[in-house]
């Protein structure tokens, strides 16, 4: 199934993207924790992390959005896919990227980069968050929901490449 969206599967530094809006891995009390919130946070600057914080604590499954201090996003998107019980639930994962795409299409961002989310202390393995975030376009794209008109997935090895790239490839290959 193709979707109207331009997909690229990007090796490298998520906080360098000159897009609308960030979308990161959040715990449940949004302190930027994950190895992508702290990479951010020391680019965005602690103002980032006092916003997400001062909206939380939030429910896995949930996304709150921020300013994006001083990266070239206007907007960070927290998107809590993890629970602190680190079970890996499916559900809410999807339910947590949905939400930060919900965000996202409500304020009308168009080019988004995103962070593997849900694989953070290894809950997930990568191919299954890819298939999670595949699946999640798939669903926004068959109900007519708002879509970005691009989407970075931004990645740091060659593994998680694949595993995006391959995942997403259903949809239109993306780049």
């Amino acid at each position: 199934m193709a979707i109207p969206i331009e997909i690229d599967v990007w090796q490298g530094e998520i906080a360098e993207l000159e897009v609308d809006a960030i979308l990161v891995p959040a715990n449940e009390s949004l302190f930027m924790t994950t190895p992508v919130g702290r990479a951010v946070r020391l680019r965005a600057g602690e103002s980032v992390e006092r916003d997400a914080v001062d909206q939380g604590p939030v429910e896995a499954g949930g996304a709150v959005v921020t300013g994006g201090g001083q990266l070239a996003a206007a907007y960070v998107i927290h998107i809590v896919g993890v629970g602190h019980d680190l079970q890996p639930d499916a559900d809410r994962l999807a339910r947590a990227i949905y939400a930060g795409l919900q965000l996202a299409g409500r304020m009308g961002l168009s080019r988004l980069a995103m962070a593997t989310v849900g694989t953070e202390r290894g809950v997930f393995d990568v191919e299954r968050a890819a298939e999670v975030l595949a699946d999640v376009l798939a669903a926004r794209a068959a109900a007519g929901a708002l879509m970005p008109a691009s989407l970075v997935v931004a990645v740091s090895g060659q593994v998680e490449r694949a595993a995006y790239r391959a995942a997403l490839g259903a949809l239109g290959a993306p780049r």
